[in-house]
């Protein structure tokens, strides 16, 4: 009973208390009737004495006679009535069951109406985007002051807060973008005007170098940043994209790295969603493969296709060994391996995780955090586990085109195995 519906439940409990209180009336009743016909039928004897055609008075063997033929019409008489109680009264019962039913179906339904219009709102602020779109909706239940009202008010009352913090999340991260980038833009304009000046020494000019590779550090994690913030929302407005196109295009720009091997197996993967998100969460993977890679000999190996029926993306990169129990920390912000807890089969000691694995060309900790939550935002998910020999293998999936893609992010997703991983 767990499995029906509350109007199911409802009209089973309405239709039940009724025939519950139709057997006990019925049975009520049998017992009266039952009681009733079992006192003795008087004036049977005068009766029988007056329409004697002898007009005269039974003997005693004779008397003895009428008694049993009276005593048998009488059981024959309260048997015959009461099994055209049960009969009748049986079917009736049935009818006036299969009535109530309906009934109580219609009533239920009826009763839970404001039930399915909190649903239906709630479905409609779904569908609106679960990045705030659509939370200025509500409820306005009206009716009596009961449960179902209390309820339909509480939850107005939550999307009014909910609303209230989607929009200061999103003044917020406009204010950071202009408040943060504004600076850093006019400091860089600064110190690209004096170094440019004809006057300028070489202790300024090296000076400037160094400040203008500080102040593009901090230029990329603010960009990191928002990046992380917007994409933690889920995906509203989707385009069709080719997985394939955005990693060709950023494997070209990223085309003629020294002394690394960088192979591509592009099969087609159509998917739904931001193509500037979808290029970064790409531009990231590659990006790690290729800064995290061993200084000389490296390799990365770059797919797309369908496997399982879900839009897959694996990129493949050798290095020193990752241990397994050190994989959930690369997709965590702000949070690198350490250089001295790996050493590379080749006697490298320069990989720290995904975003410290080498030396000069550290990160923030950023990249696959932005991966996994771009990946989510999308109805997708990330899994990455260690390459046979050293290395890492990072494996995106997305639905296909023209799936339909949960409310929810799906945290779990079948993990796609890589044939070059050995």
């Amino acid at each position: 009973m767990k499995r029906l519906t509350i109007r199911a439940r409802l009209t089973l409990v309405h239709g039940g208390l009724l025939l519950l209180a139709g057997v006990v009336l019925l049975g009520v009743t049998y017992v009266l009737v039952d009681q009733r016909m079992r006192q003795p039928l008087a004036g049977v004897k005068t009766q029988i004495t007056t329409t004697n055609p002898f007009s005269r008075l039974p003997g005693p063997g004779e008397a003895d006679q009428v008694r049993v033929l009276i005593q048998e019409a009488q059981d024959e008489a309260k048997r015959t009535a009461l099994e055209s109680l049960l009969t009748q009264g049986g079917v009736a019962l049935l009818l006036i069951s299969a009535i109530a039913l309906g009934f109580g179906w219609l009533i239920a339904g009826r009763a839970l109406q404001p039930l399915h219009q909190i649903t239906g709102t709630a479905r409609r602020i779904a569908a609106a985007g679960a990045a705030g779109r659509g939370l200025h909706e509500r409820i306005a239940l009206r009716g009596p002051r009961d449960e179902v009202q209390e309820l339909a008010d509480t939850f107005d009352l939550m999307l009014e807060r909910l609303d209230r913090s989607f929009d200061g999340q999103r003044r917020f991260v406009a204010n950071a973008s202009h408040e943060l980038r504004t600076p850093l833009a006019l400091n860089r304009s600064l110190l690209e005007v004096a170094m440019s000046r004809p006057g300028a020494s070489a202790e300024l000019r090296q000076l400037g170098e160094t400040l203008l590779a500080i102040n593009e550090r901090h230029e990329r994690l603010i960009d990191g940043l928002l990046t992380l913030a917007d994409s933690e929302q889920q995906v509203v407005d989707r385009t069709p994209v080719d997985l394939a196109e955005i990693a060709r295009h950023v494997l070209d720009q990223a085309a003629g790295t020294p002394e690394l091997t960088v192979r591509r197996q592009l099969a087609s993967a159509a998917t739904a969603g931001d193509p500037v998100l979808l290029e970064r969460l790409t531009q990231n993977l590659v990006e790690n493969a290729v800064r995290h890679n061993l200084p000389a000999g490296g390799e990365v190996d770059v797919s797309t296709g369908l496997v399982n029926g879900w839009v897959t993306l694996v990129v493949v990169n050798t290095g020193p060994v990752v241990p397994s129990y050190e994989i959930e920390t690369i997709f965590q912000p702000f949070r690198r391996l350490r250089h001295d807890r790996l050493a590379g089969p080749r006697g490298s000691a320069g990989r720290g995780g995904a975003d410290d694995r080498a030396g000069a060309g550290r990160g923030f900790g950023l990249g696959l955090s932005i991966v996994r939550a771009v990946a989510q935002a999308h109805g997708g998910a990330v899994h990455a586990y260690p390459r046979n020999g050293g290395g890492l293998v990072v494996t995106v999936t997305l639905p296909p085109l023209g799936a339909i893609v949960p409310a929810q992010p799906v945290r779990t997703l079948p993990t796609v195995t890589h044939g070059g991983q050995a």
